[in-house]
């Protein structure tokens, strides 16, 4: 018996790193997964260990930027699974440059695919979370605003700031029907992040020796199951949060 047997959860972003790590805790705890993401082969590869596992899930194609694409993925997964209970937006473009070297184009496409596709799916799935009494929503944000050198990151912090108003005001609006929203704000093991630890070992291990826990988190027993605890019913009284899980590295003030 799993603390979130029965429930269904989507999940963005589903194919690799952050949001494959998520999808894994949350299966392993019972939950029916909706992996949603932009590569098919990804995703069936994520759904098979998830099956592999003991749970159900099925891959969906969906890019976050698309409205038909993501209530697509809502009426597939109401399709498969007669429900919603559990929101993960974790899919994001990310366009990392010196402010100079950035165009509107750029802008755009880090804010289609983050705060816009947050907004759309939150409010796309309100009503089945709302129908099945409540449920959680976890969107992703990120330390990016709050580094000791903000160079390079001013389009994807505004992005990931963005986000957290976002699921704060949601977090108060939707309580009554029993949605919580919660925010991480995540730092672990990725393919960009693996790629980038091979080509700049001088850098990675500056970025390493800012982490007081001193290594980079693992997706899915750090990040994942820090999300089940937030979606679990130990976490009944929590709400609007946005919790760091990045080894103490960042500090939101």
């Amino acid at each position: 018996m799993g603390q979130l047997d029965g429930k269904v959860a989507i999940v963005t972003g589903a194919g690799q790193g952050v949001g494959e790590g998520i999808a894994l805790a949350l299966a392993k705890e019972g939950a029916a997964i909706a992996a949603a993401g932009r590569t098919k082969a990804k995703l069936a590869r994520v759904c098979a260990r998830i099956e592999d596992a003991g749970s159900r899930a099925i891959p969906i194609v969906c890019d976050v930027r698309n409205p038909s694409d993501i209530a697509n993925a809502v009426q597939r997964t109401l399709a498969a699974f007669g429900g919603i209970d559990i929101l993960v937006n974790n899919a994001q473009i990310v366009r990392n440059d010196l402010l100079d070297n950035l165009d509107d184009e750029a802008f755009v496409e880090v804010f289609d695919s983050g705060p816009f596709a947050t907004f759309r799916f939150m409010k796309a799935v309100r009503p089945y979370l709302k129908g099945r009494g409540g449920g959680n929503i976890i969107n992703l944000a990120s330390s990016a605003p709050v580094r000791w050198d903000a160079r390079g990151y001013g389009v994807y912090s505004a992005a990931k700031q963005a986000i957290r108003s976002l699921s704060r005001a949601a977090a108060h609006e939707w309580a009554q029907d029993g949605i919580r929203v919660n925010t991480i704000a995540p730092f672990a093991l990725s393919p960009a992040l693996e790629q980038w630890v091979e080509s700049d070992p001088v850098g990675s291990n500056a970025m390493l020796s800012t982490i007081p826990l001193g290594r980079i988190g693992d997706s899915e027993l750090d990040i994942g199951r820090a999300v089940v605890f937030l979606v679990g019913p130990d976490a009944g009284y929590v709400t609007a949060l946005t919790l760091p899980l990045d080894g103490g590295q960042a500090y939101f003030g």
